[in-house]
């Protein structure tokens, strides 16, 4: 079970929030809207995704990673390693 599913339905509604303020992106484009402005609600939409990115990888670290640490072994490295290179991922994006 994935580290999120207590909060499933919150993750889902970001992620139609995010999936509307693109499409609003769409439209501004469409509608020939001043550069900047689009730009700006770019940000807004990126910044929307990387919360969206850090709950989730918080749910992983609270969930899936205690769990791994707790029972050891190479179960748990092998959950820090996925974790770090998850956040490796996200410092890049």
């Amino acid at each position: 079970m994935p580290g999120y599913d207590g909060e499933k339905e919150q993750v889902l509604k970001r992620l139609r929030r995010v999936e509307g303020q693109v499409r609003g992106l769409q439209r501004m484009v469409e509608e020939d809207t001043y550069c900047i402005d689009v730009l700006t609600q770019v940000s807004a939409t990126t910044r929307a995704l990387q919360a969206v990115a850090l709950q989730l990888l918080d749910d992983h670290l609270a969930h899936c990673v205690v769990d791994a640490a707790r029972e050891g072994g190479p179960a748990a490295e092998a959950k820090v390693k996925e974790a770090s290179d998850a956040i490796a991922r996200l410092v890049r994006s």
